[in-house]
């Protein structure tokens, strides 16, 4: 890692989890598939983080390997270390069976994108928070009793979700009340990987607000992970785009947003649902995202980008502050707004 990057990765800020250069390989039999590719990132204590791209970008791989939860034949490089509030530091890929177990439900907590796929049929609700209680040692009635303090917060019925099995509450209400007990052992990290992707456009504005309220009062740390950048900008502090295994960019919801800096964040950009915008005005992104076999040398996005160059396809740019709060990896940063946005081109 390069000092350029230290405007987005600062060693000197109060930071939560420190991620350096971690990557995640899978070896098959066309050869060796890199799912995650040298990403360095901070997340910052009581901030929201949320990490956008397309499909297959590495989203949910880089929310596994944060909880050393990539499954097997997968292999972990590289660095995740978690910086608890009191202090003391976790090396999480080097951590032993139990100590593994405790950090993720007690330090950091995750929440998937299957609700129904998380609880087991046969146990109620309160099953499940009780088992998870109790499996880490808290005492059942304290914890119990937050858990009808989250419960409430999310705007459920703490009694009724309590004394129900999985199928007998709606989609929403089983996300909710999943977000409830991965919070129930007081974690300071939440990672959220599409937690609302299955949800009605409603009911995702709703969760949305309810974290935002969570955070504030629990002073959690969140990572949001999501393919729906609309969604992550009424929410995050700051905002990673990933492509292709990588980041792209980085910084505060408000410049990624007003002022991206690399081609696929524009393009990503126009290519949402908006509004307020024109539906002439949206475009797809043209090509498709690399195979991660055969991830192209350079810059990953040349081939579908209307400013590569040749230094594009042989030169892999590198994190490079565009402001103190903003990091992007292009070598034709400057140019970006010279994309024509109703055609895909350069003006």
């Amino acid at each position: 890692m390069s000092d350029a990057t230290l405007s987005v990765v600062d060693a000197d800020a109060d930071t939560a989890m420190r991620i350096r250069d971690l990557s995640v390989r899978f070896e098959m039999g066309r050869g060796t598939s890199q799912v995650l590719n040298g990403v360095d990132l901070d997340i910052r204590r009581g901030e929201i983080l949320g990490v956008v791209g397309e499909s297959g970008s590495g989203k949910s791989m880089l929310a596994s390997a944060l909880l050393d939860a990539v499954v097997a034949p997968g292999v972990t490089e590289g660095s995740v270390e978690y910086e608890a509030a009191d202090g003391s530091t976790t090396d999480v890929l080097n951590l032993t069976e139990e100590e593994r177990r405790r950090y993720r439900w007690e330090h950091v907590a995750m929440v998937f994108q299957g609700a129904l796929s998380s609880f087991n049929p046969t146990m109620d609700i309160g099953g499940h928070f009780e088992e998870t209680i109790e499996a880490h040692g808290y005492p059942l009635d304290a914890g119990m009793e937050r858990a009808r303090e989250l419960l409430s917060d999310l705007y459920l019925d703490p009694e009724r979700v309590l004394s129900s099995y999985p199928h007998e509450l709606s989609g929403g209400m089983k996300q909710r009340a999943l977000i409830a007990l991965s919070l129930v052992l007081e974690p300071e990290v939440l990672v959220m990987d599409e937690p609302t992707a299955a949800l009605d456009l409603l009911m995702q504005r709703s969760i949305v607000s309810l974290l935002a309220d969570l955070q504030a009062k629990y002073d959690l740390t969140m990572l949001f992970i999501t393919h729906d950048l609309p969604l992550v900008t009424k929410l995050a502090d700051r905002i990673g785009v990933l492509y292709a295994f990588e980041l792209a960019e980085l910084g505060t919801t408000n410049e990624v947003v007003t002022n991206p800096r690399h081609p696929y964040t524009r393009a990503l950009l126009n290519s949402t649902p908006n509004l307020d915008a024109p539906l002439s005005a949206m475009r797809p992104i043209q090509g498709s995202a690399p195979d991660p076999v055969n991830v192209p040398s350079g810059c990953p996005y040349h081939k579908r980008c209307p400013l590569a160059t040749a230094e594009c396809a042989d030169v892999k740019p590198p994190m490079e502050p565009v402001s103190e709060t903003h990091d992007t990896a292009c070598h034709h940063e400057d140019e970006v707004d010279s994309i024509d946005l109703t055609t895909g081109g350069t003006r």
